[in-house]
């Protein structure tokens, strides 16, 4: 994966709010089988780039290996992690075993769970210190 630029950090305007939501998805294929590879990784890569482009996210890095997918997007302040992966699981699960038929093999195209992890520019070390600094004024 690519190192995180400035650009990435900046901050999201919206009409009502400012945010700076960066989510880091780990997907993994059932069974951990090595599914995503050639024109299936391909596909995927062109079914999450859709997402990006529909919901309006930012797209930081995307690494799709044989056995399990590396998202890191910037979101928007409506949208949760949970709905994120929702979108990414179901769309492309219903769009690559329609189009790859021997991903019908599988009982389901991912396993049901997923690894998310928040990212920003400050740590939660400094973000608890401010907090704490302001009951002292």
């Amino acid at each position: 994966m690519a190192k995180l630029s400035a650009k990435d950090l900046e901050y999201r305007l919206e009409s009502n709010s400012v945010s700076l939501i960066n989510f880091h998805f780990v997907f993994v294929p059932k069974r951990r089988k090595p599914v995503l590879v050639g024109a299936v990784a391909e596909r995927l890569q062109e079914i999450i780039f859709d997402l990006v482009v529909e919901h309006q996210w930012k797209l930081i890095a995307l690494e799709i290996l044989p056995d399990h997918v590396h998202l890191l997007v910037n979101v928007k302040p409506t949208n949760s992690a949970a709905q994120v992966a929702r979108w990414v699981k179901g769309r492309a699960a219903h769009h690559l075993r329609g189009e790859f038929p021997h991903l019908l093999r599988l009982p389901s195209l991912w396993t049901p769970s997923y690894f998310i992890g928040s990212v920003g520019n400050v740590s939660t070390e400094t973000v608890r210190k401010y907090i704490e600094s302001q009951t002292a004024k």
